[in-house]
């Protein structure tokens, strides 16, 4: 009896959150909301920090927007899984639902960050060479830094829109592209980075300067392709060790069936299983940890 009452509060509690969130975005007035977009695009300070910048970091890093335009509905969708998975599987499937969206949300959005950051480090070289044929052509480094981030194609086009509107709103191209190198966190793009503030702050010749990092990129990126060739093996056995248990409950369930029915319709068979999916699970992070760091 106790397990119904606690589900209705939990909705009715999320219903509160979500019109009050509702309500809080209705009373926005038209100049809190021209602000809101001035200050997008300008880095933040550490003091204003607050325990949602890093979700929207990682929204941001991923191309996903900021999480806030969409709480509410997400929210209502997670309270409406959770009480589905209650009524389906009573404790276990709260649980489940309460723990799978957040683990696939962020295995999503690391996937999809993962992506588009490797293709904006692929985009990367064309940019800069881009300037540099504009610098030769006797165009400001400001100049043909914009001209080439104008020229590239997307995701690097969109993400580098924060230092185009960083640099309209009077931040200097070293500082704006320093902080859009901290957000992606990638060592090509603090090279890039250090490379511009070199050069603001000490001169020099600044095409001499990004052909040295293009050529720099492009044999990083030679050496990663030669440890993936390398290392295709090991990826491989990780793949088929983590799959594998997998396959063979699949297996048992289309051929017999009534075995892993039985073991789950027994209290010890049920904690053996429940056992091996908690290991299993464990085992693939593991997995996973030791392929990142190949």
């Amino acid at each position: 009896m106790l397990g119904p009452f606690i589900l209705i509060a939990l909705c009715l509690m999320l219903l509160g959150l979500s019109i009050h969130l509702f309500l809080q975005g209705l009373r926005k007035t038209a100049t809190e909301k021209v602000l809101d977009r001035l200050a997008a695009g300008q880095p933040q300070r550490v003091v204003e920090q607050t325990r949602w910048v890093g979700l929207e970091r990682m929204f941001l890093r991923a191309g996903l927007g900021r999480p806030s335009e969409r709480f509410g509905l997400w929210l209502s969708l997670w309270a409406a899984a959770m009480g589905l998975g209650f009524l389906t599987a009573s404790w276990v499937g709260l649980v489940v639902m309460l723990i799978a969206p957040p683990v696939a949300l962020r295995l999503y959005i690391a996937i999809r960050y993962r992506r588009r950051i490797r293709r904006m480090i692929e985009q990367l070289p064309q940019l800069l060479d881009h300037t540099v044929r504009s610098l030769k052509s006797g165009r400001t480094l400001s100049d043909a830094v914009m001209g080439g981030i104008e020229a590239s194609e997307d995701p690097l086009k969109t993400a580098m829109g924060r230092v185009q509107r960083n640099v309209q709103l009077g931040v200097n191209l070293p500082d704006a592209v320093s902080d859009f190198a901290e957000l992606y966190e990638q060592d090509e793009l603090r090279m890039f980075a250090l490379g511009l503030k070199v050069n603001h702050r000490y001169g020099g010749n600044a095409s001499e300067l990004l052909e040295n990092l293009i050529k720099l990129i492009r044999e990083r990126d030679q050496g990663a392709r030669q440890l993936r060739a390398l290392t295709g093996e090991t990826r491989m056995t990780a793949w088929v060790l983590g799959t594998l248990p997998l396959i063979l409950v699949s297996y048992f369930m289309l051929t017999n069936p009534g075995y892993m029915l039985g073991m789950w319709n027994d209290e010890s068979g049920q904690t053996m299983l429940l056992s091996a999916a908690a290991l299993q699970v464990l085992g693939s992070l593991a997995l996973w940890r030791m392929l990142r760091s190949v």
